[in-house]
């Protein structure tokens, strides 16, 4: 068992109740533990962390194999090296800061993988986000696999080999399975190289993935939010938060894109957590 420990403020029981609303997530709320899938060098292991402390001294314990790698990867995805003092301090003085308030320490936390992170977007395009889990529920238990109670989404080298009849099986539209399958086919073929992201801008990011067929702006952007933990993403066209800014704003419709776009330039270069936080408002 490991034992890390962090700066707060770092709210893991916001993070839970956030991760719990994927039921492919394996989440213990009395525990406050989750199961976390990894893939380590082609070997697919499963790490379980334990909140173990509180929000405003928060620590984990890690339970399973671990490695300088795994911690690494653990970090990344938690956000656990991300002070967010400062990023509260940022929004102290805006329109969102009852909001921060009331979610005070909740980070921004990473999808597992980056691959499981461009499926999952391309799975929610256009859906309601019960239905979005429930479609990527079916499909990773269905072309996935599961060990030590977590479940891996498809490889990439299995995912190009399925038939799109197959995800229509399962509810996916014609298109959608078209565009997951294509996604796998870039990889297993080498046009698209994940890992390689990591070191390019935002805008090199968008200007490469949107020539994928069925991935457009507001996947991307959320793959930059949540696959890679780019801080400054605003999706404008994401209808929850159209509907949470109709909520704060007590508007009689959903803000235009101009209004969207004005709001932004007072929360940057924090916008992704204006994102976050406006979700978590209406979740």
């Amino acid at each position: 068992m490991e034992r890390i420990n962090i700066k707060g403020p770092y709210n893991f029981d916001q993070v839970l109740n956030r991760l719990a609303l994927d039921p492919l997530n394996q989440i213990d709320l009395q525990e406050r533990s989750v199961k976390v899938p990894l893939i380590v060098n082609g070997d697919k292991q499963v790490v379980k962390v334990i909140a173990t402390g509180t929000t405003v001294e928060p620590s984990f314990d890690l339970s399973g194999k671990t490695s300088e790698t795994i911690i690494a990867r653990l970090r990344e995805i938690f956000q656990w090296d991300q002070p967010l003092d400062d990023i509260h301090a940022h929004f102290r003085h805006t329109d969102l800061a009852p909001i921060f308030k009331e979610h005070v320490g909740t980070p921004l936390v990473l999808d597992f993988d980056p691959y499981n992170c461009l499926l999952k977007c391309i799975v929610h395009q256009q859906l309601n986000l019960k239905f979005a889990h429930t479609l990527t529920q079916r499909f990773v238990t269905t072309f996935g696999t599961e060990k030590d109670g977590a479940y891996f989404y498809p490889d990439p080298e299995k995912l190009a080999n399925v038939k799109i009849e197959e995800l229509r099986e399962l509810q996916f539209s014609g298109r959608k399975a078209e565009y997951a399958i294509g996604v796998a086919r870039a990889i297993v073929e080498g046009k698209l190289e994940l890992q390689k992201l990591h070191d390019k801008s935002d805008d090199e990011i968008m200007e490469e993935l949107v020539k994928l067929k069925g991935i457009g702006p507001w996947t991307v952007q959320n793959f930059l939010m949540f696959g890679l933990g780019r801080p400054n993403l605003f999706p404008i066209a994401d209808i929850g938060l159209q509907n949470a800014l109709k909520k704060l704003y007590n508007m009689d419709r959903k803000p235009s894109k101009e209004e969207m776009e004005g709001y932004k330039p007072s929360w940057e270069p924090y916008a992704s957590y204006a994102s976050l936080y406006l979700w978590r408002s209406i979740e």
